[in-house]
């Protein structure tokens, strides 16, 4: 289908692939180019078309759809239904409200519109047929940020919640502008921090916050001016990337290998940075080269953001320091969060902040939220650490995800080497690996696996370099039988493609 829009001028112009179609599209139809009724490619065509995700197409549709651009029909298509786009944009110049830079800037890295996505936050790709055809075999979906439910511990994570609510109700407001959030929560995290990490820090060090970007949002705020070069991982996490552009920071690109993190002499004083499985290939960093970082940081002036998003589950191996516990110098800014060992809907993350920051980010913290959010769930998740119910229920998942892990790690190593280069990896909730073949051939492998009804998370949402492909197997949803029969089709669509079309 012949479809023109200017989307690789819009990729020079937005760091996301989603930002870049959703202007392209948008900015068409306000200058009538679209106009009233065009009828626009399939979410299938449209990818295949600029070698984007079908997850990304569908979200670029469904919030076009919401806003009232496009609509879409069952059995017909999407169609434009906004009919006076030029008219309606010149009439409206002069009443226009301004925005700060900032401001602008959040807009055009979508972090208003967009559903965020990353840091084993990432949504599955959502397939547009999957509930309209019948018959169809049943979809095996390998997303990543997916933990398992059938053995959270509900009943007694449900007592906790009603007894909070009783307390919270005979004494009110007990929390009440504590920015920091509640104290027996950070207590909890500290010892656990001290237990589990070797993370020496005090409560008064901890600040809980809804959800790690939430903390990388507001670190960003603090520590980069406009122009400031801030050196993130490719690839990595967008939201990181997001948070930069917003603040009017300039992204620096730091390479990777087998190992992770290239150390360089970065002229920077901020690094974003996931050392202990790095996002998304899930490669560790060795302690030559987080001892590397650390002096750069001292050099530098700089301070080190890592990120600790999913090393909670170590199936296999010694799990290396944290790079938190190595800092000397109050250069390194610890972020974890609860959103893979508890309810992925609970939002509560936490920052280990070092002396010099700490004001600073409980002052701007306070701002957003002077009244701190979520606090049942806080007082509940206290509770549930402190009676030891969630060392339990961690024991019980590593051995369940350890299972899942090995299982996955075996199969796709031994059916699927000829299309995956895959990272080596001991922990974490997905396995990663690197398209040996070029784009075209990935949609086209992609497409095809998801006819046979198994799709993957599309690493392409992660900043990959250009050029190149890769794909998230997440495992921890699935049963250990959907674990084979989905990596049996995948390798079933390998050979019915054949291997001289893929390669």
């Amino acid at each position: 289908m012949e479809f023109h829009i200017p989307f690789e001028a819009y990729r020079k112009r937005y760091a996301s692939k989603y930002a870049a179609l959703y202007h392209a599209i948008h900015d068409e139809i306000l200058a009538n180019k679209l106009k009233y009724n065009t009828k626009l490619p399939s979410s299938r065509e449209l990818a295949a078309l600029f070698q984007l995700s079908r997850g990304t197409v569908n979200q670029v549709y469904d919030m076009l759809i919401a806003e009232g651009y496009l609509q879409a029909d069952v059995g017909r298509g999407t169609y434009v239904v906004y009919a006076d786009g030029q008219e309606k944009e010149q009439s409206s110049k002069g009443r226009e409200i301004r925005l700060s830079a900032w401001a602008s800037r959040v807009v055009g890295q979508d972090l208003v519109r967009g559903r965020e996505r990353g840091e084993g936050e990432e949504e599955e790709e959502e397939e547009e047929e999957k509930e309209k055809e019948k018959g169809r075999v049943q979809e095996i979906a390998f997303a990543v940020a997916r933990p398992h439910m059938e053995q959270f511990p509900r009943e007694q994570w449900n007592r906790g919640m009603y007894e909070q609510v009783r307390r919270m109700t005979e004494s009110p407001q007990e929390d009440a502008y504590i920015a920091e959030g509640h104290y027996a929560l950070r207590e909890a995290i500290a010892l656990h921090l001290r237990r589990m990490r070797g993370i020496d820090a005090p409560p008064e060090r901890i600040v809980i916050v809804n959800g790690s970007m939430q903390a990388i949002a507001l670190l960003t705020q603090l520590l980069v001016n406009p122009g400031d070069p801030v050196v993130l991982e490719r690839p990595g996490y967008q939201g990181a990337s997001r948070a930069v552009l917003a603040a009017g920071g300039v992204p620096v690109h730091a390479a990777l290998d087998e190992q992770g993190l290239i150390p360089q002499p970065w002229n920077a004083r901020l690094l974003f940075v996931t050392p202990s499985r790095q996002f998304p290939t899930g490669a560790v960093l060795g302690l030559d080269r987080r001892q590397q970082l650390l002096r750069w940081a001292a050099e530098q002036g700089a301070v080190i953001v890592e990120d600790d998003y999913d090393s909670e589950f170590r199936h296999r191996g010694r799990p290396i320091e944290p790079l938190k516990v190595l800092d000397q110098e109050g250069r390194v800014v610890y972020i974890g969060t609860f959103s893979k060992t508890m309810l992925q809907d609970l939002r509560i993350g936490y920052v280990v902040l070092p002396e010099a920051l700490h004001d600073a980010f409980v002052a701007a913290k306070r701002l957003f939220e002077p009244h701190p959010t979520g606090l049942l769930e806080q007082r509940s998740l206290a509770a549930f650490m402190a009676s030891g119910g969630y060392e339990r229920h961690l024991r019980r998942m590593r051995r369940v995800y350890a299972s899942k892990f090995l299982l996955l790690q075996a199969l796709l190593q031994e059916q699927l080497s000829t299309l995956f280069e895959w990272v080596d990896s001991d922990s974490g909730l997905h396995l990663f690996g690197w398209w040996r073949g070029d784009l075209r051939s990935y949609t086209a492998y992609a497409a095809a696996c998801s006819n046979a009804g198994v799709t993957w998370t599309d690493a392409s949402n992660y900043m990959l370099p250009a050029g190149k492909a890769g794909a998230c197997f997440g495992f921890a949803h699935l049963t250990e039988e959907e674990i084979r029969q989905g990596v049996t089709r995948l390798r079933h669509t390998y050979e019915v493609l054949g291997c001289s079309y893929i390669t």
